[in-house]
């Protein structure tokens, strides 16, 4: 008899649909076709002892299992419950009415019990898309799954259910979530608040024109001066994600399996900070079977990178085209797949190897031509990328010992908010254009016009900064970021004076 299941394969962060075809007839035999890995291919294993010890069993007879796409690789252990329940079905030892309607996934364990998949949420979008009436999937899923609207989503622990499912002696409970609920309870509970931080008010104001245009930053200062817990709060003073940025950033990491149990959806940005010693292909992504990397998993939100000197260089220059294009595309021979990457780079660095500035009184700081090899490390082209360099100095103990708390990050992120609003405005009528750190030299040249005032004191600056053409444009983007947030429609001479000022690496003298 032959039976078709319904299943799913993820392919960069989108899934494809799976046909599992199960043929029985006379003779012996367990044949798997499809162009399985060594993990599909070991479900035989799988499958035969959980049928076996909820008093099933393995048909003693030629079973044929074809998942097409054949061309298709077919990864993972994902596939255990749709092949078993097409050897059931098949062998009649299970009515299965209605099998087809539902796309099944889920990892068997030896008493029968479901493991967790990966990829949940692209594949009931998915399901969605070809119509089936509903998913089942293993019950730490079926959150992430859920948040599809118009889709029964079926969380299950245990095969049994499945076939009581099926014959129709037992219901399934479908699994209903409230996705407004979460932003709300997201934002009201904040983990970091701006306002822990004593003092550092410039490098807030910082934080604050970063967010409000979404432009690339680096901290430079000695340890203790604050750099990474300033960091670390930079999400909360961020726009809050639109629920088609929560969808997005919610699937890259279900690919990866890193959407936490219990929570369906990602409501708050993205904070990723790898170590040092990572690899290229782990920031990037890639690998034999590509896989999303640093990133991507940072889309929507903010990648920091700490100690930056310390990378390896062909680690960084990896990130240069993805820091332009906001995607990144991985070319293997027989396919390529392309991840968003739209992420804020924050970076931190101490001024020199010693961590302090050049200071006759400090036994402990390094010499002017010690500074300039360690900062050698990191090339002008990437520099060139970062929007704002802000030098952080260490907080003196009065400020330490207030007791008054600094502002809110909800007020700050009021203030960006109206900000990313002006632009959003602005760029309306522009695609793949959604705030001032995106523009491109076109919408440059339309947004961000100089009356001659302005012009001439950035002329002045490029000529005695010798800086270049990348920077110009940084300067005039982050200029038009700091008069959004004062509501002002022309670029003001202030402006320009104080997007000068956040290019730090670029002034001569700074390492004096």
């Amino acid at each position: 008899m032959l039976t078709k299941v319904y299943g799913a394969a993820v392919v960069g962060i989108e899934a494809t649909p799976i046909t599992i075809e199960v043929n029985i007839d006379q003779g012996i035999g367990y044949h798997l076709v499809g162009l399985p890995d060594n993990a599909v291919r070991e479900s035989s294993y799988r499958i035969a002892a959980a049928l076996n010890n909820i008093g099933l069993k393995l048909p003693g007879k030629k079973i044929t299992l074809n998942m097409a796409p054949a061309d298709l690789r077919k990864e993972g252990s994902a596939y255990d419950l749709p092949l078993a329940l097409g050897i059931l079905a098949a062998s009649q030892q299970i009515k299965g009415e209605g099998i087809e309607n539902y796309l099944i996934m889920g990892e068997l364990s030896l008493d029968g019990s479901l493991q967790p998949i990966k990829g949940a949420l692209p594949i009931a979008i998915k399901a969605k898309e070809k119509g089936f009436q509903g998913c089942i999937l293993p019950k730490q899923n079926a959150n992430e799954a859920a948040i599809v609207e118009g889709l029964d989503v079926y969380g299950i622990e245990n095969i049994t259910e499945v076939i009581a499912f099926f014959e129709n002696q037992k219901a399934l409970k479908t699994t209903v979530i409230d996705v407004q609920k979460i932003f709300q309870e997201t934002l009201a509970n904040p983990e970091f608040d701006f306002s822990d931080v004593k003092g550092q008010e410039s490098i807030k104001r910082c934080m604050e024109i970063a967010a409000a245009g979404g432009h690339n930053l680096i901290l430079i200062g000695p340890p203790g001066s604050g750099k990474t817990m300033l960091a670390k709060r930079l999400p909360t003073i961020l726009p809050p994600m639109t629920l088609k940025e929560a969808l997005e950033t919610t699937k890259i990491h279900s690919v990866v399996g890193k959407v936490k149990e219990g929570f369906g959806l990602m409501s708050q940005r993205p904070f990723r900070s790898p170590h040092h010693t990572i690899s290229d292909v782990a920031l990037v992504g890639g690998g034999q079977y590509p896989q999303p990397g640093e990133i991507s998993m940072s889309h929507n939100g903010v990648l920091f990178l700490d100690e930056l000197p310390e990378f390896k260089r062909g680690v960084l220059e990896v990130m240069r085209q993805p820091l332009e294009d906001r995607e990144i595309t991985i070319s293997r021979a027989r396919f390529t797949v392309t991840y968003p990457s739209s992420f804020m780079l924050v970076a931190s660095m101490n001024p020199s190897p010693s961590g302090f500035f050049n200071d006759p009184n400090n036994p402990m700081s390094n010499t002017a031509q010690e500074m300039q090899r360690y900062l050698g490390r990191i090339s002008g082209p990437l520099l060139d990328r970062i929007d704002i360099h802000i030098e952080v100095t260490p907080v003196p103990f009065e400020k330490l010992a207030e007791e008054r708390k600094g502002e809110l990050s909800k007020t700050i992120r009021a203030r960006v908010c109206k900000a990313r609003a002006i632009q959003t405005a602005r760029f309306s009528k522009i695609e793949n254009v959604h705030y001032n750190a995106q523009m491109s030299v076109k919408q440059l040249r339309e947004f961000c016009a100089l009356e001659l005032a302005s012009k001439s004191l950035l002329k002045a600056a490029m000529e005695r900064l010798n800086l270049s053409a990348r920077a110009y444009d940084r300067i005039l983007k982050v200029s038009r970021t700091i008069a959004d947030l004062e509501a002002e429609p022309c670029i003001l001479p202030d402006h320009i004076g104080e997007a000068i000022q956040y290019r730090s690496l670029d002034r001569e003298g700074w390492l004096g």
